[in-house]
């Protein structure tokens, strides 16, 4: 098989983001096992207010053992396209076909990338693109469709609902899903009848180590404690978290704490400042420390198309709680009988109460989840997966 060519928005060791993660993640354990790989992208440093700065030199760099190729961003109308975008963020599925171009096309884009993939396309086997909502996307596929793998990242979002992204999406060769109720939601999207499909999940390291009482020791935390670990911001349910927490703390006579981890600011309700403990970014080996220490880890988001923080709760062997609204999240835990998920206030309350009162069951949860991780997202798993499906792809052209 010729080389694999994964295209993203931006790209960088150091840029947060679970679609760059998953992206990273994928193209060095490939390249591990003598898969030759590039990274297709824009000199965009990375998803910022204002997209049409080039960070970055054009050309060819080698970065962590892939090779990059970079390719100046083409400078949009963002006054435009954040009209548009807000409109998209207050949840409109239908919007103008005339707003709808703004939106892709005042998007991230970068005509010479295009350019690239259309003069060289018979260097490669196949172009994986990731995510789904970009232009480096929508425009990249249009150039290779019988070559092209879309990596969506889908949620049940206005931006899934976009009839541009619709007629495109439904002609490319192959998609590629993190989970079930992903796959299922552009089923009922998109036409999928040419499309090869393939639910593979998320790659995960799964040698951690961990230690609760390092954890404790280092930051000063002796109560029981549920972890929130991910950006902060209003998009990932963080205020719900915070909320539920507030009323708990004010119905129950409990030492409780919630420990927060991660980017962002958040704005903590003055009665239980003192009962959350915004640690921020951490050095990895912490974070899987505080994995550890949790009694419960809970990821509040409505919207995953997987989640790395999860998988990494159970294989430092703590249950969790997740969002009823979130498919994908609460699959996983169905799926691998790791926890426990809430629809409100309620559930939220006698969810923690049953695990934090029940440590035996969360205990056999914990460790659930971590055989269910360790069966379905080793990277050994997940590569031999994803080859084999880019082989297939390769062979239908």
């Amino acid at each position: 098989m010729k080389k694999i060519g994964f295209v993203i928005p931006w790209y960088g060791d150091d840029i947060p983001g679970g679609a760059e993660a998953d992206l990273r993640g994928l193209a060095k354990n490939m390249k591990k096992r003598h898969i030759e790989v590039e990274i297709l992208t824009t000199c965009v440093k990375e998803f910022v207010p204002d997209w049409s700065k080039n960070y970055h030199k054009p050309g060819v760099t080698e970065e962590g053992g892939l090779l990059v190729r970079r390719f100046p961003v083409r400078a949009g109308n963002m006054k435009a396209f954040d009209e548009v975008n807000y409109k998209l963020m207050k949840g409109l599925h239908v919007i103008r076909a005339k707003e709808e171009k703004v939106f892709v096309e005042e998007n991230v884009n970068s005509p010479m990338l295009y350019q690239y993939i259309r003069e060289h396309k018979d260097e490669y086997s196949v172009f994986a693109f990731i995510p789904y909502l970009f232009g480096t996307t929508y425009y990249g596929v249009q150039e290779c469709l019988e070559k092209a793998v879309l990596i969506p990242c889908f949620h049940d979002e206005s931006y899934a609902y976009l009839k541009c992204f619709r007629d495109v999406y439904s002609k490319v060769a192959g998609m590629a899903f993190h989970a079930k109720p992903e796959y299922e939601l552009a089923c009922q999207l998109y036409d999928m009848r040419d499309v090869k499909s393939l639910v593979v999940g998320g790659g995960m390291n799964i040698d951690v180590s961990f230690d609760a009482d390092r954890f404790r020791d280092k930051y000063g935390i002796t109560e029981p404690f549920i972890l929130y670990a991910g950006r902060k911001d209003a998009g990932k349910n963080i205020y719900t978290l915070l909320e539920y927490f507030r009323e708990y703390k004010a119905r129950k006579q409990s030492e409780l704490k919630l420990v927060l981890l991660g980017g962002g600011e958040v704005s903590i309700p003055q009665e239980i400042q003192a009962e959350v403990k915004d640690l921020g970014f951490v050095p990895i080996q912490d974070k899987y420390d505080a994995y550890a220490a949790a009694s419960i880890f809970c990821n509040p988001s409505a919207n995953e198309s997987f989640s790395i923080v999860i998988m990494e709760s159970w294989l430092c062997e703590t249950p969790v709680l997740v969002n009823e609204k979130c498919a994908v999240t609460q699959n996983f835990v169905c799926e691998a009988s790791g926890g426990l998920y809430f629809k409100d206030y309620v559930d939220f309350e006698g969810a923690v109460n049953y695990l934090l009162e029940n440590k035996e069951i969360a205990d056999t949860m914990a460790k659930n989840g971590k055989e269910y991780v360790q069966s379905n997202f080793a990277w050994d798993t997940i590569v031999e997966k994803y080859y084999n499906f880019f082989q297939e792809i390769a062979k239908r052209e």
